[in-house]
């Protein structure tokens, strides 16, 4: 399969001696989706037909690139893969473009940089009449993105030309994160296929009227779209971890809330629990928006230490909120809340120090995190 691809890897060190069985590491999703493609008969109604794939990736990088999370022979990318006609190559791309910026903008990621990068000098498969109608169809996409772009030459994969996302790190280093290939080549080696009417105008990209040409029908080859929006997932945590420099946005937290006990009285201990399990979604009554899991992550810290030692901890350790549960609460059944509030116009952050029920805070969170804060 992968050497259909041209990208079969070297097997020369992949055996053992005694062994009748060989092993590879799979370097890339695209031959399977292809297969998938060809499992059946396609028709012009079906497209585009969309795929994607988290599963591990493997590239033998030398020991001298590896760096970190940012570049590891082992990694994850959201991997997808768009079988279309020529005629929907623009939309798909600019539907991708807008997802870029659309998942970046959430992640507050950014200002990020547009690339395309053509045909390789030399290792390369396909016509060079191929490269550059596929090239021109990038650069009509990346023309009507409204965006700045720049062309990187000959940096192509060896497929297809392709657009890179390029961001900073805090050090100013880039690094390339997601990725639009557009691919003429693997289709064809592997045989894909759709059926449509007028097929000549249809492998151009163009459209007819004339009734007798509507009327034929015939095989097609499918254009192929290669992209990942985070790129390797390894090497975008590696750059939200240093772009937020450990104080992470609520909805990405791993440390949300810590519960502080004043004491270890059993009326302060209930209702430590209690508040945990409603803002765990585990309390809330049948049939209720509260009685489903919540997802988040909430933690309690019950020790018998001094509670300006506990939240000095909790503190050092990044939780977003901070509930403190004691004697004075347990008749109300409320917490005391700590948690950053909204951003001031100077730029510095509100602090909020308030009193409430735990179903109450809840709502709270969870529209902080259906709202990406």
């Amino acid at each position: 399969m992968f050497t259909v691809t041209s990208a079969s890897p070297s097997r020369s060190d992949s055996t053992e001696a005694g062994e009748e069985d060989e092993y590879g590491l799979k370097p890339m999703n695209c031959p399977g989706h292809c297969l998938i493609f060809a499992s059946q008969r396609r028709s012009y109604r079906d497209l585009p037909i969309r795929y994607a794939d988290f599963s591990p990736l493997h590239r033998n990088e030398i020991s001298g690139a590896l760096s970190g999370l940012t570049r590891v022979r082992r990694f994850h990318q959201d991997d997808g893969h768009i079988f279309c006609r020529p005629t929907q190559i623009e939309d798909e791309i600019k539907k991708t473009l807008d997802f870029v910026h659309i998942v970046y903008s959430t992640f507050k990621l950014g200002p990020f940089r547009l690339t395309l990068s053509t045909r390789p000098a030399d290792h390369y498969i396909g016509t060079a009449e191929d490269w550059e109608s596929a090239e021109n169809a990038l650069k009509r996409a990346l023309d009507a993105s409204g965006q700045e772009w720049t062309v990187n030459e000959g940096d192509g994969a060896f497929y297809g030309p392709k657009i890179d996302i390029i961001l900073k790190d805090s050090d100013g280093k880039e690094h390339q994160t997601a990725t639009i290939q557009l691919d003429f080549q693997l289709p064809k080696r592997f045989e894909l296929e759709y059926q449509a009417p007028a097929p000549e105008f249809e492998r151009r990209g163009e459209t007819t009227a004339d009734p007798e040409k509507l009327a034929e029908s015939g095989a097609v080859t499918p254009v192929l779209i290669h992209r990942a929006v985070l790129g390797s997932v390894e090497r975008l945590m590696a750059l939200l971890t240093e772009h937020y420099d450990g104080k992470w946005p609520f909805w990405l937290n791993p440390r949300q809330v810590m519960i502080l006990t004043v004491n270890d009285s059993e009326p302060v201990m209930n209702l430590a629990c209690q508040a945990q399990d409603v803002l765990m979604g585990r309390d809330g009554p049948a049939n209720s928006a509260l009685s489903s899991p919540s997802q988040l992550a909430v933690d309690i810290d019950s020790s018998r230490r001094s509670l300006p030692l506990k939240v000095r901890e909790a503190r050092s350790k990044g939780y977003s909120v901070i509930v403190t549960v004691g004697p004075r609460q347990v008749p109300n059944g409320t917490v005391t809340v700590e948690m950053a509030g909204r951003e001031r116009n100077d730029g510095a952050v509100e602090q909020v120090h308030e009193e409430m029920a735990p179903s109450d805070l809840l709502k709270l969170l969870k529209a902080r995190v259906d709202s990406y804060q």
